[in-house]
């Protein structure tokens, strides 16, 4: 297969794999209660530089989903922005756990939400007929591919703060937009106002597996309870974070960050020298999007490459992985340019 869909169909790194096959040495207790959860954790709270409280489950929309509804009553409102990935591509997940928290969109270029975009939204209406808001959620990096800046998430996470709203992250992409930006995660997160961030491993080379990375304490209690009736509770939890352990020891993680994102970013100038290819929006993580005419799209399809044309704001999605290879990137280039030509 010749993918660039998703970064989800790359296989696990090996910093990953090893981890995980050395977990598998013997028995160990269950539910979270051995050493690699225990150790993963402690590497969060380090690279984080703060006691943070730390889950694990299966996938990204649990993730969202429950930390969400951690945050929120069932006539609380969530404001995200319209293509975000709760939005879009959770089928009701966040409504659901939250029995019934409504997620109120809003516009935004690039991405991104705005400050005076969810002003708008949280003053609208006050009425007790209208779902009252609770929650902001960004999206680091974004559905489009582009990063939020620590001052452009501070800026709506003081306007929350200031109308008693709470701030959620989703980071399915957290390591791209951290080695797009070249901070410490710290800066994009609970020093710029954000209070749980959904940790995304799987699309970095874990075989299975987010954490949720709670900031304020406060906002996790009985976090350990939703997991659990959500039948997100692994019971050999071990499978599911001594990978992590892989990622971040070393800074694997941060490491094949870069390479995707370098990957990326070549190919995204190699297409924009070719007539008929239009880059729809800046490229500053791991995601190209592309505007192809259908000829060319049709042909690459028929020599086998893969990707997505459904997702977010419309023209081809190209992502790129912790494993893409330059050989992989000039090859797709090549043939776009020859369908074009």
């Amino acid at each position: 297969m010749r993918s660039f869909a998703s970064d989800n169909n790359a296989g696990i790194c090996p910093e990953a794999l090893q981890a995980l096959l050395a977990a598998n040495a013997g028995h160990a207790p269950g539910y979270g209660d051995d050493e690699w959860t225990r150790r993963v954790s402690d590497r969060l709270r380090a690279l984080f530089e703060t006691d943070c409280d730390v889950y694990f489950v299966f996938n990204g929309t649990a993730a969202n989903s429950l930390a969400l509804a951690s945050l929120c009553q069932s006539y609380h409102s969530v404001i995200c922005h319209e293509l975000a990935h709760v939005e879009t591509d959770e089928c009701g997940g966040p409504e659901f756990f939250s029995n019934g928290s409504k997620l109120l969109t809003v516009r935004g270029a690039d991405g991104k939400l705005a400050p005076e975009a969810v002003l708008e939204v949280i003053a609208r209406r006050s009425d007790i007929h209208y779902p009252k808001p609770r929650v902001v959620t960004l999206t680091q990096a974004t559905e489009v591919g582009t990063v939020y800046r620590p001052a452009e998430i501070a800026a709506v996470a003081e306007l929350a703060r200031a109308r008693g709203l709470r701030v959620h992250m989703d980071g399915a992409r957290f390591c791209n937009a951290v080695a797009s930006l070249g901070v410490a995660p710290a800066e994009i997160t609970w020093r710029a106002g954000v209070d749980v961030l959904c940790f995304g491993g799987t699309k970095m080379g874990l075989p299975v597996g987010e954490a949720v990375v709670f900031f304020d304490r406060r906002l996790s209690e009985d976090f350990a309870w939703r997991c659990k009736q959500a039948g997100q509770l692994a019971s050999k939890m071990r499978f599911l974070s001594a990978p992590w352990l892989g990622l971040l020891e070393g800074d694997a993680w941060l490491r094949h960050a870069r390479h995707a994102n370098a990957m990326a970013r070549r190919l995204a100038q190699g297409l924009a020298a070719i007539p008929g290819a239009r880059l729809l929006f800046p490229v500053e993580a791991n995601g190209v999007f592309v505007d192809l005419p259908q000829a060319v799209q049709d042909g690459l399809r028929q020599r086998g490459w893969r990707f997505y044309t459904f997702i977010a704001a419309g023209g081809a999605r190209l992502m790129c992985s912790w494993d893409t290879t330059p050989e992989s990137v000039d090859a797709l280039i090549a043939d776009v340019k020859e369908l074009a030509g």
